[in-house]
């Protein structure tokens, strides 16, 4: 593995760092009036979660570490793990739901989502930004109501909340982000 300086760390650069895998979220430079400068890194970790603070000081080393992504299909959920499948070896891995988070609504059945391992051990599935669903509840469509900024509430097919505009209706295909949780556009 790599050793970078303290002052090359980006955000999302994966380090290891005090025995365990961390991922930079921010990262801030600092230069002090007296002494060296430095980088306030904003670190959580990829196994459990923890976040930590800690400075890195331009001469200090810390080991970056590349992770391989593989892009898997979702099969189907039992016992509340997530059974992925390769799609060129066949081979099914099981991965914690709990590793989705939040998130974990927008798989669907079938769907491609992107597993970084670090050797043999998953760390993360990221799902695509995009994904379709259904509007299965939200407030009539009311004539006239053209005001730009205007959303309503609506509850989907996999039971997230979201606003829409007003011009959705119920049983409407739509497509949300992912990442931000909002509507992006009529599918």
């Amino acid at each position: 593995m790599p050793k970078i300086n303290g002052n090359e760390i980006r955000p999302g650069n994966v380090l290891e760092h005090d025995g365990g895998l961390w991922a930079a979220v921010k990262v801030s430079h600092v230069k002090p009036g007296k002494g060296g400068a430095f980088a306030q890194v904003e670190l959580k970790n990829l196994r459990d979660g923890r976040k930590l603070n800690e400075r890195f000081r331009s001469e200090d080393k810390v080991e970056q570490v590349r992770l391989d992504q593989k892009d898997q299909q979702f099969l189907y959920e039992t016992d509340g793990k997530l059974v992925f499948m390769d799609s060129e070896t066949f081979e099914q891995t099981e991965l914690d739901a709990d590793l989705l988070g939040d998130r974990r609504p927008f798989l669907q059945d079938g769907m491609t989502a992107t597993i970084e391992y670090y050797g043999d051990e998953a760390l993360s599935v990221r799902l695509p930004q995009k994904v379709v669903c259904k509007v299965v509840e939200t407030e009539p469509v009311v004539k006239g109501q053209t005001a730009a900024n205007s959303y309503k509430p609506a509850i989907l097919d996999n039971g997230i909340r979201i606003t829409i505009p007003p011009f959705i209706g119920t049983d409407e295909d739509i497509v949300v982000n992912t990442e931000l949780f909002e509507y992006s556009e009529r599918a």
